[in-house]
């Protein structure tokens, strides 16, 4: 998996690549963790190039949500995809995460 990080205003974009799967497991939980500690507590996931997402993968975005949670943060994905859309409608974790189309829409939502 790519990650690269980059502010937004007071929102952290995190563009993912690649393929989220048992293999990365633990860096994206890790990377919150890091920012949390750093303060940036709007992070936001541009799934864009994303094209893949596994099962370990899956549960290393509901492991980044509930440690952004659990310290006052706040997790959105943007450019989902169908085939993430339809993953997370199959899980019902679609009503767990903030979701936009487009990563303008997310960060009109963090107010940035």
């Amino acid at each position: 998996m790519d990650m690269t990080e980059r502010q937004v205003g007071a929102v952290t974009v995190l563009d993912l690549g690649g393929r989220l799967t048992s293999d990365t497991s633990g860096i994206l939980k890790d990377k919150i963790a890091s920012l949390l500690f750093q303060g940036q507590k709007q992070i936001l996931m541009n799934l864009a190039e994303l094209t893949y997402v596994d099962s370990a993968g899956l549960g290393e975005l509901v492991a980044a949500h509930s440690t952004a949670s659990r310290q006052g943060g706040r997790i959105s994905l943007a450019n989902v995809g169908k085939r993430i859309e339809d993953l997370l409608v199959l899980t019902r974790l679609l009503t767990v995460f903030d979701v936009h189309e487009t990563e303008e829409a997310a960060l009109k939502n963090f107010g940035a």
